[in-house]
């Protein structure tokens, strides 16, 4: 049996992941979805909470017809040793997914196999341009799974990207305009 890693900060979980878990799919026996930077929420880059992902990611996935451990794994911003904490916090794994430059370097350094996969639609699947176009009020949800949609509208979640991206100084000049 092999167990496979796929860590993300699912910012929120888009088409792209599900791509890639397609894409693993056909590759591992189980496997289990890392949800990078748990403990971080409510900041344009990082909105959604570490609950909130995994609801994303669950229902995104219930018919997937593979095992799948969804975890949160909160950050330590000690490279040396994140592996380890990664280990500490999820079921033992075979190989790993991932094509961020600095956690396949971790990877590899720890022994582990890293597989690395094309980028599905990158130009429009990327969580960065997902987010800019919520707060610029532009359709995103083609973007996501339905049922991201349906959690991001259920804990008013472009609202909250809207507001956490307000500055409260120009907030402050525009009203006394």
């Amino acid at each position: 049996m092999t167990r496979g890693f796929y860590i993300g900060r699912f910012q929120p979980f888009h088409n792209g992941h599900r791509a890639m878990v397609e894409h693993i799919v056909d590759e591992v026996d189980e496997l289990v979805l890392g949800i990078g930077s748990a403990d971080v929420s409510h900041t344009v880059h990082d909105p959604f909470t570490a609950g909130e992902r995994l609801m994303m990611i669950t229902k995104a996935v219930e018919d997937v017809d593979l095992p799948t451990y969804v975890v949160p794994i909160e950050d330590i911003d000690r490279n040396a040793v994140w592996v380890s904490h990664v280990r500490s916090m999820t079921p033992a794994f075979d190989c790993a997914y991932s094509n961020n430059p600095l956690v396949v370097q971790l990877l590899e350094e720890a022994g582990i196999e890293v597989r690395q996969s094309p980028m599905f639609d990158r130009e429009r699947l990327e969580g960065t341009d997902i987010r800019e176009r919520m707060l610029d009020g532009e359709d995103w949800t083609d973007r996501v799974p339905e049922v991201v949609a349906a959690v991001i509208d259920e804990i008013n979640g472009v609202q909250r990207l809207q507001t956490v991206a307000k500055d409260d100084v120009s907030e402050r000049w525009e009203a006394e305009d």
